[in-house]
């Protein structure tokens, strides 16, 4: 059967959590953490040069390499057994353990997605910035060990503004400000290419809104196992966490009207089983202020979101600033906060409002700048937005030309893999 007759499989790999499914439908199929849990005990064996025990130990390590898990499973197996070690093949955004993201894969198409690679087209996404060697990486990866008939890497900011394609505004012009687990980026789309000059990024994610909650609640004292506290702050980051307009104003809600504000988090303790409960308060909307004001949380780095996407704006042609302005698309899990996108846009308005004025009365009023449209584009599927836009474009017809098929690596080899014959990246 042609593979072209069958949906794509679209798989979107992110520092904290990975998103798969068939192009086609609305959500992903699943999401698992981005983690592998490996069995490394044969490597604490003694070596022996009898060939006995040589045999025995090269037997062990091959039944070692095929025992490893992924996703949550992974999680549950370094928990309850000392054999198994977790490994994170993503660091911010980019691949840094390639044998585990083989494993990675294998598992995501034979155990979850249960499908036969031979017979479907891959939609992967990689971060704006990726060396064209992690492309050849993957080209190879795919190709050779599980002889994808056709392979398309594409920038996930373009597919998450490609996920705004089921409303009636078809805009392939736009700022992305992705916001996943373990990168920030503020990326400038023009007409479908990324500007590559003018990208951002911030050293500030998903995670570090999670440590900063852990790191809250342990100061305050709240009875939690040490063991299970960063799950415990992720889960009420997810949960409970909200952006507020003012943090004076609402430091003062939670003083007045503690039990309406101050929530309850029930746990069980992972090794008695006995359960537990802390209070969750200022951490509630302390977290995601991080983007806001960075320097509660570190001081690296105290330039907030809204600056940051300004000086990108700024910094891009300026014959695309207003448009930019105009679609400010948010993606990512960690811009899912209640009001995160009102909060963005209001900061946002008041920075270029300002830059207006200073503008008119610099020239004494002889020249009125135009009023700048700032828009921030919240929608239903920001969480996999990235995903959602991949299972959109590879859904079309035509997209199945702009594949790079088994036939072109065998003749070229991985370096097909560098450019996209659609979006193209000057590589």
């Amino acid at each position: 059967m042609d593979p072209t007759s069958r949906p794509a499989v679209v798989i979107d790999n992110g520092t904290g959590y990975t998103k798969m499914g068939f192009a086609g439908n609305v959500e992903p199929c699943f999401i698992l953490p981005t983690v592998v849990a490996v069995n490394e005990s044969f490597l604490n064996q003694s070596k022996s040069s009898s060939k006995a025990n040589w045999a025995t130990q090269h037997n062990a390590g091959v039944a070692a390499d095929l025992d490893f898990y992924i996703g949550d499973e992974a999680l549950a197996k370094s928990r309850s057994s000392s054999t198994h070690n977790l490994h994170y093949p993503i660091e911010h955004g980019q691949v840094e353990d390639w044998d585990a993201m083989e494993r990675y894969w294998q598992q995501c198409i034979f155990n979850y997605l249960r499908c036969d690679p031979e017979d479907h087209y891959f939609l992967l996404t990689e971060s704006p910035l990726t060396p064209p060697e992690s492309r050849e990486y993957t080209g190879e990866i795919l190709f050779e060990t599980f002889n994808v008939p056709g392979l398309y890497i594409a920038v996930n900011s373009v597919l998450a503004l490609a996920a705004g394609y089921t409303t009636s505004k078809c805009e392939m012009t736009g700022v992305v400000v992705d916001v996943g687990d373990g990168e920030t980026r503020v990326v400038p789309v023009a007409e479908g290419y990324v500007i590559a000059s003018c990208i951002k990024s911030i050293p500030i994610a998903g995670k570090d809104v999670t440590l900063f909650i852990q790191q809250l609640m342990r100061e305050r004292g709240e009875n939690i196992p040490p063991e299970d506290s960063f799950d415990v702050a992720r889960k009420v980051k997810e949960m409970y966490c909200y952006t507020c307009s003012d943090i004076v104003k609402e430091y003062n809600k939670h003083d007045k009207e503690p039990a309406k504000y101050i929530k309850q988090w029930k746990g069980v303790k992972p090794k008695t089983g006995a359960p537990y409960t802390c209070d969750v308060g200022y951490e509630r909307f302390l977290g995601p202020e991080v983007f806001f004001n960075p320097e509660i949380y570190s001081n690296d780095f105290a330039t907030a979101l809204p600056v940051v996407i300004d000086k990108c704006i700024q910094s891009a042609p300026i014959d695309t600033r207003r448009a930019l302005y105009k679609n400010i698309v948010l993606s990512g899990g960690s811009t899912m906060f209640k009001d995160f996108g009102r909060r963005l846009q209001r900061d946002l308005k008041k920075i270029v409002d300002a830059r207006v004025l200073a503008n008119n009365a610099r020239t004494g009023g002889e020249i009125t700048s135009q009023p700048v449209e700032v828009n921030v584009v919240s929608h239903p599927v920001q969480r996999f937005a990235v995903w959602f836009g991949g299972s959109v474009l590879s859904s079309t017809p035509e997209f199945f030309a702009s594949y790079r098929t088994k036939e072109e690596y065998e003749e070229c080899g991985a370096s097909i893999c560098r450019t996209n014959p659609v979006f193209k990246g000057m590589y």
